[in-house]
């Protein structure tokens, strides 16, 4: 291992192992469920919550010729996810009656996704009558990020997203196409074929999706949610989301995404 990836996965260990300790203390402070709502979109409240990585540059990208093209795309998603917002948001969910669904947006570098997925992925299997969750990729740290996110889209497409996320969250890696081939191979995933679904029309449109949503609701970085119709910006405590979930079964969340 070169010295450079070997800095890199110690710096992702002591980040990891930082935010393990931080969040030993802040679990013992008070923690206060106040909602704000939002003007846009209508019917949904805010709850902003803790820790979060990376975030949005409203500049990047302007001045250069092919920006006009990326603006263009951007607005064209914004517009397809903001005709059908919970649509775009639970896509694919088909929650029963009493599941309040849940849409996790995250970035495989985001040191604070890494525990909050594992910690959800947890609670929908002790729960599955109460929660359904749609994960969506927020590549917002760079271009590693934005490769992982592709390949675990890629990896959807053969039916192992599910074991592809979990081994990405949980390990420290440098994402390279020959580390996610390899991983493939791992996990029984055909390798070529997830090499090149990765550039495809379709996994870049549902990147753009995702984007477009962070757009919607303001989201400075990851991790970020959306619980029923309460969006919460950061890392959040599991009690905290049992309460949310709790709320928004109260209050019918229903009613609102039928009116979206």
């Amino acid at each position: 291992m070169d010295s450079k990836k070997r800095s890199t996965l110690l710096t992702i260990g002591v980040i990891i192992a930082g935010y393990a300790a931080l969040r030993t203390v802040s679990s013992l402070l008070p923690e206060k469920l106040e909602l704000q709502a939002l003007d846009r979109p209508e019917g949904f409240r805010k709850f902003v919550a803790g820790e979060t990585s990376g975030g949005f540059d409203p500049l990047v990208g302007l001045g250069t010729a092919d920006s006009i093209e990326v603006a263009a795309q951007k607005a064209a998603a914004l517009e397809r996810v903001s005709e059908n917002i919970c649509s775009a948001l639970y896509g694919g969910l088909t929650p029963t009656p009493i599941q309040v669904p849940m849409a996790s947006f995250s970035d495989y570098y985001c040191p604070f996704c890494r525990v909050q997925t594992k910690r959800l992925a947890d609670m929908t299997s002790e729960m599955p009558d109460k929660i359904a969750v749609a994960w969506h990729e927020l590549p917002l740290l760079g271009d590693s990020s934005n490769l992982a996110a592709k390949a675990a889209l890629a990896a959807k497409r053969q039916g192992a997203y599910v074991a592809f996320h979990e081994r990405l969250m949980t390990t420290p890696f440098q994402a390279s196409p020959e580390y996610l081939a390899r991983l493939s191979d791992d996990i029984g995933v055909d390798s070529k074929k997830l090499i090149t679904d990765m550039e495809s029309a379709e996994i870049t449109r549902e990147l753009e999706k995702s984007a477009a949503l962070a757009r919607v609701f303001a989201f400075v970085g990851t991790p970020a949610l959306v619980i029923g119709r309460t969006v919460v910006q950061g890392q959040i405590s599991d009690r905290m989301v049992r309460e949310i979930i709790e709320l928004e079964r109260e209050e019918g969340w229903r009613d609102v995404c039928t009116a979206a």
